[in-house]
């Protein structure tokens, strides 16, 4: 049902198979969900919208969140990679509505349904069950502006900005940053350490759970992103 995501980075060049790009926003399917496609969108899309002062893509943010969910305690195997790969995801509607404004109320209501929809799909193209219960969402929005915060400390003008390291965090709220920094990620290497850690935490059907690292080139992306 799901199409296959060959080798991550692989998506341009002669003799490689045309991408499934993300397009209607109104009849998403798990069928129409290309993760490799996915993953070059997410990693050409720059966090803030480009309010950085070094490139930053949502990609390579979802795998900071997703390497510091998994890295928790207190979590049980399965919930921490289900969680994980959660927080990998988070951010795929973006790829369907890149550069849509919300506009009025009506506008707000109808990409809110879009997002819904988007969001059914690619839980169950990734093999998820459903959407997360109140309290592992609430994890994943704890440690979601963590990694917002870690961004203004390392990619913005860092505590002495006068915005502190959490405050784009959201709500006022000052969230701590994560102990990891951050640094910029060529779009390349950030759709291949996202497609890797996709198949790692078993979001595709026959994906390599082990050694996806070396094969990518992932510890390389990963001192970039950490």
């Amino acid at each position: 049902m799901t199409r296959k995501a060959t080798a991550p980075g692989s998506g341009s060049g002669a003799g490689k198979r045309p991408l499934n790009w993300p397009d209607d926003p109104e009849n998403v399917t798990a069928a129409d969900i290309d993760f490799e496609a996915l993953a070059h969108v997410l990693a050409n899309t720059c966090r803030r919208g480009g309010c950085l002062r070094r490139y930053h893509s949502v990609a390579a943010h979802a795998v900071v969140v997703s390497e510091e969910i998994e890295a928790l305690d207190g979590l049980g195997e399965e919930d921490r990679r289900t969680l994980a790969l959660h927080a990998l995801i988070a951010d795929a509607p973006s790829a369907w509505l890149r550069g849509a404004a919300s506009g009025s109320q009506r506008a707000m209501e109808r990409t809110g349904r879009l997002v819904s929809g988007i969001e059914s799909a690619v839980r169950e193209a990734a093999g998820l069950d459903g959407a997360l219960e109140d309290e592992q969402a609430e994890l994943l929005r704890f440690v979601t502006r963590m990694a917002a915060a870690t961004e203004s400390r390392d990619l913005l003008d860092g505590p002495g900005s006068g915005s502190g390291p959490g405050a784009a965090a959201g709500a006022g709220i000052a969230f701590p940053p994560l102990k990891r920094r951050i640094r910029g990620v060529p779009p390349d290497k950030a759709a291949a350490a996202w497609l890797a850690r996709f198949r790692a935490l078993g979001g595709q059907p026959g994906g390599d759970a082990g050694g996806t690292g070396q094969a990518s080139g992932d510890g390389e992306a990963r001192d970039g992103a950490s």
